[in-house]
């Protein structure tokens, strides 16, 4: 049994590395599509083997899926925060920097999963009791959305990119009949704007440094990412409606960090709310990330011998890929200044309407282009583009104010 585990962790990782580097491909569709598979074609696999795989490919997608969002500027859901700083180094050569960044913020969560795990363990369930309260709960999001907007100087501004993206998020959730509508509503926000405003204004991508940072030089920006981090991915991991980049916005707030810090806090958060929603899943039995509900599906019953094995695999999986992010943002580097960027903008912007036709159809087409039109808006307002995370928050609150949670 120990030889086949082995062998469906390397093969998450191997298709961890696909759906990270690949723009579009979300890991909850891969999650879902899994599921389906595990009924019909995967039938007669163990699901301990098809549980590990996922667990294995979510944590490597956490660390590799900033390579796109950094040099090609087409986003997911858990990276959309990183494209503005990102792109700040890249313009100014040192793309691999803002990887490396990410990618030492993902390791530190690798670590941080162990810590918060056995805090967890002794506190979270009477915690979660208060805490799932729908007032409660409306009030967290409500206290995050006052932090986002008010914390920038245009603060009206703020405030309508915040509701214009906030409205929309809210009339996307709720059309019932539309697959995957995080997909097209995020990749025209934060993906499909970014890559237009780059062809029209012919962004040109300077060479870039083959050179990563030490870890003694970025210690005191790690030190205050862990703390933010500390405080808001356990929140964000174990209560629905928030996720990563909302986790991000929380530890920013009390972290206070600058760009680069802020890179090293979103890597910390993607990976940190991705492990420990594995983790709630046992101690709640709520899965906080689409794949956790997958693991939980395939499963049927999650124990704790389960949970110590899937730690271990957390552990090899985001050691192995800490190294692999470093191998690969090398090999973007290099090649990024060698070819056409508009190109490559117009092929990730073609890619990425293919698949929201493919996952999403003609429906999800035409919202993609309205979001897209929205989010240039709201980028043209020159306030952070974390303030069009209304499109998540607002819908959040207007649910949670008006129904209890499930």
């Amino acid at each position: 049994m120990l030889i086949e585990i082995l062998i469906f962790l390397i093969l998450g990782i191997v298709a961890g590395t696909f759906t990270g580097l690949f723009p579009g491909i979300h890991i909850n569709l891969v999650g879902a599509a899994l599921v389906s598979l595990s009924a019909t074609l995967f039938f007669s696999l163990n699901p301990l083997y098809l549980a590990v795989f996922i667990i294995s490919m979510s944590i490597t997608h956490t660390f590799l899926d900033f390579i796109p969002s950094v040099f090609l500027g087409c986003p997911n859901t858990d990276t959309s925060l990183s494209v503005l700083p990102g792109h700040e180094l890249l313009r100014e050569g040192k793309g691999c920097e803002a990887i490396a960044l990410t990618d030492y913020g993902g390791l530190m969560a690798i670590g941080m999963i162990f810590l918060v795990s056995a805090l967890a363990f002794i506190g979270m369930k009477p915690l979660y009791g208060i805490l799932k309260i729908p007032y409660v709960m409306a009030s967290i999001l409500i206290v995050v959305s006052f932090l986002l907007i008010f914390s920038e100087k245009k603060k009206i501004h703020s405030l309508a990119a915040f509701l214009l993206a906030g409205i929309l998020g809210f009339i996307v959730l709720n059309l019932k009949t539309l697959n995957q509508p995080l997909l097209p509503l995020l990749g025209g926000l934060f993906g499909a704007s970014s890559l237009i405003l780059s062809i029209k204004n012919k962004v040109e991508i300077p060479p870039q440094e083959i050179s990563f940072p030490k870890l003694k030089s970025i210690f005191p920006d790690l030190k205050k990412a862990f703390f933010g981090t500390l405080i808001a991915s356990p929140l964000c991991a174990f209560l629905p409606g928030l996720g990563s980049g909302e986790a991000a916005v929380i530890g920013n707030q009390i972290s206070r960090t600058d760009r680069r810090g802020f890179l090293i806090l979103i890597g910390a958060t993607n990976t940190l709310v991705m492990g420990l929603s594995f983790v709630s899943l046992y101690l709640i039995s709520k899965g906080r990330t689409g794949t956790a509900v997958a693991v939980n599906d395939i499963l049927g019953q999650f124990s704790l011998k389960f949970l110590i094995l899937f730690l271990i695999v957390i552990l090899i999986s985001g050691i192995i890929s800490f190294f692999l992010t470093f191998v690969m943002a090398r090999f973007f580097a290099d090649k990024i200044t060698k070819i056409n960027y508009q190109k490559i903008s117009i092929a990730t912007l073609t890619i990425l309407c293919l698949i929201v036709t493919i996952v999403s159809g003609f429906s999800g087409l035409l919202l993609l282009i309205i979001s897209t039109f929205t989010g240039i808006y709201c980028i043209s307002l020159n306030v952070r583009r974390t303030n069009m995370m209304g499109c998540l928050l607002l819908p959040t609150i207007i649910l949670y104010l008006g129904v209890s949670l499930g």
